[in-house]
């Protein structure tokens, strides 16, 4: 399993167009991919489940990944999080 923090910096949060991004990248990948927030868990290949977080700017989230790609997964669902928020 790997897995990582991440501080939102974007100002609207984590709003629809960077969601949008993770569950397309997330999609590529076998491994079963969470965001979690507050105590709730979000499937990262889902769009509503992300954007259900209502993670704002400031917020901390983690990112969970189990699989045989979570290697390769992580590193890029993390360039993408440090990319659009």
């Amino acid at each position: 399993m790997r897995e990582f923090n991440f501080t939102v910096t974007d100002s609207l949060g984590l709003h629809a167009r960077p969601a949008g991004i993770i569950v397309k990248e997330s999609g590529k990948y076998s491994s079963k991919i969470n965001v979690i927030h507050n105590g709730k868990i979000a499937d990262a290949k889902r769009i509503f489940s992300v954007m259900g977080l209502m993670a704002q700017h400031g917020d901390t989230v983690t990112v969970r990944i189990q699989g045989e790609d979570e290697e390769k997964a992580s590193e890029r669902i993390e360039k993408v999080f440090q990319t659009y928020l």
